[in-house]
Formats: structure tokens, C-alpha cells, sequence
């Protein structure tokens, strides 16, 4: 199975995009910090078993492209490195400030749960992640193919569960610095961005490798 340097980067790329703020960690500083940890870390749990949707449609749908053709999960590598370029072009030249917390309505734990699982089934961020990025850690050589990519999703479940759970612990603290003026200025866009444009580096000299 995947080991070594190629683990190793796999680890360093997911807690990139994990760390980077999206959907899912706006959501759970705002519920942190308006709703006190509880309903934070319970946000996270839902997140979590919503990842869970994305791991299992990459498990079938990439090993399946595999199992077909070689040549087309080539493709698809490639395609997915000058997709995350795009998005960090896109993000860089944007003129709109990516991160907007806004508070939310306090709702019980359970219903924080569900709404955890439907914005991370739909949240773009981790879709990008398994169909652009996962694949560069795949080798056929090493192992069976669904194999290697059910683990490393699972281990991507338990890092984001690890940040997330992070986020919310932190977020009461610091909620008056996550949703003030440092947020709403262009730092974290141009942070976003150039994480993309080297996540999409990264990728295309990993294809270029193999």
C-alpha cells in the first residue's frame, strides 16, 4: 500500500486543504462561536460522516476509471492539476473577499449534525480534493487501487476530524479575530490561492514523475 514520502505527502496535502477556510470551517466557527463548543465539535461529527459520501463515490467512481483505462485516470490526473491551478488563478484575481461568517440561528445538536453531513456532502472543497488531488497518490503497483483509495480517504476523515475538531475548540475564544476585519480582507484570498496554485504544482510534477 501507499508508504513512505508518497504517505507523507498525502498527509501534508490533505491538512493544506483542511486548514485552508471553506464551507465547512466557516461553519463550524460560527456554531462554535455563537452555540459554545458542544454544538462546535458536533457540527465536526456531521462534516465528518458527510466526507464519508465523498470517500465512498471516489473509492467506485476513480477505481472504476482505473479498472477501465490506464490512460484515461492519466487524464484525469492531469485534468485535476490544471483544475486546482484554475481555482488558485481564479481565487487570486477575485475582487470578493472568500470568507463571510455570518450567525446563524441556534439550533439543537442533532440538527447542527445533519446540517454538517448536507454542507459537506456538497461542499466543493472536498470534491475537488478526492477527484483532482487523491488520485496523484495512487499507484497500481503497490496494491489494489479501491484499496488504496478507500484508506487514504478514511485518512483524510481522520485528519479533517483533527483540524476541524481544533476549530472548534479554538473558535470561542477567537471568534471576535476569525470574523473580524482580518477575515474580510484579501490576506486570506491570496493565502487560498496560492495554496491551489501549489497544490496544482505539486500535482502536475507528480504526474510528470510518474
Amino acid at each position: 500500500m501507499v508508504s513512505g514520502p508518497l504517505l507523507l505527502g498525502f498527509i501534508v496535502a490533505a491538512l493544506v486543504v483542511l486548514l485552508i477556510p471553506g464551507p465547512g470551517v466557516l461553519y463550524i466557527v460560527a456554531r462554535s462561536a455563537t452555540q459554545g463548543t458542544g454544538a462546535g465539535l458536533a457540527s465536526v461529527v456531521g462534516l465528518a460522516l458527510g466526507a464519508l459520501v465523498h470517500v465512498a463515490a471516489a473509492t467506485t467512481g476513480l477505481s472504476a476509471i482505473l479498472l477501465t483505462s490506464a490512460t484515461a485516470f492519466g487524464i484525469v490526473k492531469m485534468l485535476g492539476a490544471a483544475y486546482l491551478v484554475y481555482l488558485g488563478l481564479r481565487t487570486l484575481f477575485s475582487k470578493r473577499a472568500v470568507i463571510d461568517i455570518g450567525t446563524p440561528t441556534p439550533h439543537p445538536h442533532r440538527r447542527l449534525l445533519v446540517d454538517g453531513i448536507v454542507i459537506s456532502v456538497f461542499n466543493p472543497k472536498i470534491a475537488i480534493f478526492f477527484l483532482a488531488f487523491l488520485p496523484q497518490f495512487v499507484d497500481p503497483a503497490v496494491g489494489p487501487v479501491p484499496l488504496q483509495i478507500l484508506l487514504l480517504g478514511l485518512l483524510y476523515v481522520m485528519l479533517a476530524l483533527i483540524t476541524d475538531g481544533g476549530y472548534a475548540l479554538l473558535s470561542g475564544s477567537l471568534a471576535h479575530w476569525l470574523g473580524g476585519r482580518f477575515m474580510q480582507g484579501p490576506l486570506p484570498r491570496y493565502v487560498t490561492g496560492g495554496l491551489f496554485l501549489g497544490l496544482g504544482a505539486y500535482a502536475a510534477f507528480a504526474e510528470r514523475r510518474q
